[in-house]
């Protein structure tokens, strides 16, 4: 009888476990392939090899990067060099990517840069970090005389464990989105296997910190609306972009949800008309498992309209990986557009 027993509970077992792996790839979009959409005026940016995993534009034209990103269970193509911040004028002619110099007596070697966000009183530079894999938001301050970051403050919470993007709502004030519940690589490969839904938003400041939104797959990129009622989230491995209403108080209460056919990344917004536009992976499995002679793809995505009835989602560029690779993030000023990537390369173009 206890053999029996036995047997039933490895047989149950070993059943979960095929259910969850099927799950999980279909999470991934495993199996999808897509067709190449060009725009015809872009070309790769020269001094972007290993990443530029978020992308920032100010509103007068200077964009900054976060390049260099590594993280457990990634390729990278630089996995000895330190992450950077880079920016480019996008006023200029022939814009270039510039790496900043930062402020000494911060840690450079350990930089390892994730979703970045900015703010506009004196230009505030928010940059979630991860330092030997470990969580942390830095604030720098942007010295345009000099053209280089001055390291303002280093944020560490118990709310704070799996940071993957910000955006900044004051000097010292930001919403986070946390990708997993846990810190710890394993329990975070758990907990994306059984898809527990335990990844959240929390609202940070330096009087309070607390979760304003639960629930979510692997939240990733975050946003908000140009008049600033609304906070947009991405949620990776569920394929859905949430909207959700911001309160004087600082809580979201959750007003939709956009499904879509593919792996949402970080999102930016076109200040001008309040299209957010999306940087995505069509397949999540070439994403984490690389393999050069089928690489990851990348699509972009244009949302007009997205608090109506019926949002307009147009793709404005596709590709299977043969110019760009794991495409993570979409910003536009003044009809160009830029496109950063997980680990590869940077796209500019002009629409």
């Amino acid at each position: 009888m206890g053999r029996l027993v036995a047997m039933s509970l490895v047989g149950i077992s070993l059943a979960l476990l095929g259910e969850r792996f099927l799950a999980l790839r279909n999470r991934l979009n495993a199996s999808r392939e897509i067709e190449s959409i060009d725009l015809p005026n872009c070309h790769l940016i020269k001094g972007i090899e290993a990443g530029s995993e978020d992308i920032d534009i100010l509103p007068n034209g200077l964009a900054f990067f976060s390049v260099g990103l590594k993280h457990p269970g990634l390729h990278s193509f630089a996995p000895d060099r330190p992450g950077g911040i880079l920016m480019m004028d996008l006023n200029e002619k022939k814009p270039r990517a510039l790496e900043l110099r930062i402020s000494r007596g911060f840690n450079l070697a350990l930089f390892n840069p994730h979703g970045i966000s900015t703010f506009i009183d004196d230009v505030y530079l928010f940059v979630v970090n991860h330092p030997e894999f470990k969580s942390t938001v830095e604030i720098f301050k942007y010295e345009e005389e000099e053209n280089s970051l001055l390291h303002i403050k280093t944020i560490k919470h118990e709310l704070l464990p799996s940071v993957n993007d910000v955006v900044a709502i004051g000097p010292a004030h930001f919403y986070a989105t946390n990708d997993h519940y846990f810190s710890d690589t394993f329990l975070k490969y758990l907990e994306t296997y059984f898809n527990l839904h335990w990844a959240n938003v929390v609202y940070y400041s330096p009087n309070e910190v607390k979760v304003v939104a639960e629930g979510f797959d692997s939240a990733n990129g975050i946003s908000i609306s140009p008049n600033k009622k609304y906070i947009y989230v991405a949620d990776i491995l569920a394929h859905e972009i949430h909207v959700l209403e911001k309160h004087t108080n600082m809580n979201l209460t959750q007003l939709k949800v956009l499904k879509l056919d593919t792996l949402v990344d970080n999102l930016s917004i076109d200040p001008s008309s309040g299209d957010i536009w999306v940087g995505c992976h069509p397949n999540g499995q070439k994403l984490f498992v690389y393999d050069p002679n089928n690489p990851p793809s990348s699509e972009v995505l244009r949302i007009q309209n997205i608090l109506t009835m019926k949002p307009t989602v147009t793709t404005v560029y596709a590709n299977n990986g043969s110019v760009l690779q794991g495409s993570s993030v979409a910003s536009v000023y003044d009809r160009k557009l830029l496109i950063g990537t997980l680990y590869h390369r940077a796209l500019y173009c002009e629409l």
